[in-house]
């Protein structure tokens, strides 16, 4: 603990102590910011997927002797490779493009490991609750997915305590949420959503929900039931999708994971589909944000690199945003057009999470899980 407190501490003094040349940088335009970040000559991002190395070859086109070196982390994992190279006095990352919000503002941002920077070019254009404490390039979801192919007519369930009846013992999927950040968000917002989901259970079964002993809320009820009905946990989102979306099945089991994964059906042989009438709601929707590392040692090549992943001025962002320009990612940027194929975000049944109100009781919603396991 002093190890960590008194490296914090040094880490602040260096952004104090930083030229005011470098902190002027964050008021610099893409143009005025290209002829240091050439001097620098790369950027070190760790993404939390792996659409970077797409982003990496649409950066270096547009700008020429400036290396992007990606790393695809999960955001548990980057969480963890930050506080350890804190710890040694040295970090590798210039940018994180990471989800986990709830960690990444409280444990990271907050103890002066990450700082905030929202390009000049796209400072009015998007809303101040995806550029505040940190910038949200794209909103991204935990929902539950289904397999259309063995299911043409729609979801085969119409609410979460489906889950929980016996027919689907053992054909619920989804990746260990004490491994993966995002899915214990999900599990935690289901928790905070206790009323929702006392209302959806009395619904579904035509009588008032009876928690079992310890258990305090609806919220809590489902994880236990859920567990108890023989969920499966996968290490990784794209064993779910394997799992529930390949084709020529039968009878798919149905979990857990990411809208925008349909990108991918036709090259994966899947046929994943959002369960979007699902009551209360399919799952959650949460920010992907980016931002500085305390002290970057390309600081601006890092700065031109999310003013990169924020997409340029068309309509639908350019080549930097194109990663993400598919169904099931929603820009932050209020002049990028939706995209066609997409469930519009007001349309979409998901619950979008507080990252405030997650932090307060998420070791709490783990505890649980760990005693479910």
């Amino acid at each position: 603990m002093r190890l960590m407190t008194s490296t914090l501490a040094g880490l602040a003094l260096t952004a104090l102590a930083l030229p005011a040349a470098a902190q002027d940088l964050d008021g610099l335009s893409a143009a005025d910011l290209l002829p240091q970040a050439q001097a620098e000559g790369s950027v070190t991002v760790y993404s939390f997927t792996s659409r970077i190395g797409r982003v990496e070859e649409a950066f270096e086109a547009a700008y020429p002797g400036i290396d992007m070196i990606g790393y695809d982390l999960s955001s548990t994992e980057q969480i963890t490779r930050l506080k350890a190279e804190a710890a040694a006095g040295q970090t590798v990352a210039d940018v994180i493009y990471v989800s986990d919000t709830p960690v990444v503002t409280t444990e990271l941002l907050e103890s002066g490991l990450l700082s905030p920077y929202v390009p000049p070019r796209v400072a009015e254009l998007v809303p101040a609750q995806f550029t505040s404490p940190l910038l949200a390039q794209r909103l991204s979801t935990k929902v539950l997915m289904y397999n259309e192919e063995t299911y043409p007519d729609g979801a085969p369930v119409d609410s979460l305590w489906d889950l929980t009846r016996p027919e689907w013992a053992g054909k619920v999927v989804m990746v260990d949420p004490l491994q993966r950040g995002d899915y214990l968000d999900l599990m935690t917002e289901i928790v905070l959503r206790a009323e929702e989901m006392a209302t959806a259970y009395e619904a579904e079964f035509g009588a008032p929900i009876e928690l079992d002993s310890g258990l305090r809320s609806a919220g809590e009820q489902f994880i236990a039931d859920l567990f108890a009905n023989d969920l499966v946990l996968v290490g990784s989102t794209d064993d779910v999708n394997a799992a529930i979306g390949t084709l020529g099945q039968e009878a798919a089991p149905i979990g857990f994971t990411s809208y925008s994964d349909r990108r991918d059906n036709a090259e994966e042989g899947w046929a994943l589909q959002v369960a979007n009438e699902v009551a209360p709601a399919n799952g959650i929707v949460f920010p992907a944000v980016l931002a500085l590392t305390a002290a970057p040692q390309n600081p601006a090549a890092a700065r031109l690199a999310i003013d990169f992943l924020m997409g340029d001025d068309s309509d639908t962002g350019g080549a930097g945003f194109a990663p993400f320009y598919v169904a099931g990612d929603w820009a932050t940027r209020t002049d990028i057009t939706p995209h066609p194929d997409a469930i519009p975000l007001d349309q979409f049944n998901g619950w979008q999470i507080d990252a405030v109100k997650s932090a307060e009781i998420r070791a709490e919603v783990a505890d649980l899980i760990l005693t479910l396991q």
